[in-house]
């Protein structure tokens, strides 16, 4: 890993290198770079896309999403999104909280839902940060309560409102209504030691408030859009589900209220990612002061795998590193 992140390192300042008007080749680059330490940790396939105020400015496949077949990636293939479901769930129960249905102190299984959203646990004046996604199972339940139907609905329903015209609100969604989509989703692969990829399984088995969303980067993209233009959560909700909740001491702590937060050189990034352990990988990294954000998902665990991303720290990863080392410049 230490060689990957001195590769995005490079990657970084050898395209600030460009003349600023070569904006084009600077996203060829970038591409190329992504590509590169793709094929170094063995990802078979992987999409990424990078969005900006309004639409996505740059998207771009890599690899295989069927190696046997030899099938190439796409930016329309699907993916297993794993924990990026957690941002979608967050904003259903943001919703809720705005429309004065749930609370954030308001109890959810054996925590508060803030407790669940921002990962802590302990005393409200002395929370301890632990990113345990298996805990966010009474959000579901939660959102059911707000809207009086299914979890799975409600998740259809905010799909269908931002027009993710491709997205499975779960693996076991009705055959008869996603079939034709699912012909899109791509082969997940273990990868061992060697870089060989083997056909294998994803994780998750049905939706849930944490992982089983599936889609694809241009769905994600228009998720990312509308939180961006404020119109899925006022101002003053996404403002404070991109705070870092505090200790009493005034230590910061890693997780927002769905989302990771955390600065670089001054710089705020709003981030979070999945894992499906031997399948399936993906990440979003935005900086809001810009307005971009990159999308990237894989088929096998590759982006995460073995990182510490759930200390809080986006940048151990060499794919964010590149992305913010360039655009934060």
């Amino acid at each position: 890993m230490r060689k990957l992140a001195l590769a995005s390192i490079a990657a970084a300042t050898l395209c600030l290198r460009l003349p600023v008007h070569a904006q084009d080749l600077v996203l060829d680059r970038f591409g190329d770079y992504l590509d590169s330490l793709r094929a170094q940790v063995g990802i078979p396939g992987l999409t990424a896309a990078i969005v900006g105020a309004n639409d996505i400015t740059w998207e771009r496949p890599f690899g295989y999403s069927n190696v046997e077949r030899l099938v190439a990636t796409r930016t329309d293939t699907l993916y297993h999104v794993d924990g990026l479901t957690q941002t979608l769930t967050a904003t259903l129960v943001l919703r809720c909280v705005e429309q004065g249905r749930l609370s954030l102190d308001g109890r959810a299984g054996d925590a508060t839902i803030r407790q669940l959203l921002t990962h802590t646990t302990g005393a409200a004046d002395a929370p301890q940060f632990l990113y345990r996604p298996d805990r966010l199972a009474p959000l579901a339940e939660a959102v059911s309560t707000c809207t009086g139907e299914s979890f799975r609905t409600s998740m259809a329903g905010l799909l269908d409102q931002l027009n993710m015209i491709d997205a499975v609100p779960g693996p076991d969604a009705s055959p008869q209504a996603y079939a034709s989509k699912l012909d899109r989703l791509a082969t997940p692969y273990a990868v061992n030691a060697q870089r060989r990829p083997s056909p294998s399984r994803y994780a998750a088995t049905t939706l849930t408030a944490a992982a089983g969303l599936i889609a694809t980067t241009r769905d994600l993209a228009k998720f990312d859009v509308e939180l961006k233009r404020r119109r899925l959560l006022r101002p003053e909700t996404i403002a404070l589900a991109w705070s870092n909740p505090t200790t009493a001491s005034g230590q910061l702590l890693p997780h927002g209220l769905g989302w990771f937060v955390q600065n670089y050189n001054g710089e705020p990034i709003v981030w979070q990612f999945g894992l499906g352990d031997n399948a399936s990988s993906s990440m979003t990294v935005m900086l809001p002061r810009r307005a971009l954000t990159l999308i990237l998902l894989a088929n096998s665990d590759g982006l995460v795998n073995p990182l510490p991303l759930a200390a809080g720290d986006v940048l151990v990863s060499p794919f964010a590193k590149l992305f913010v080392g360039l655009f934060t410049r």
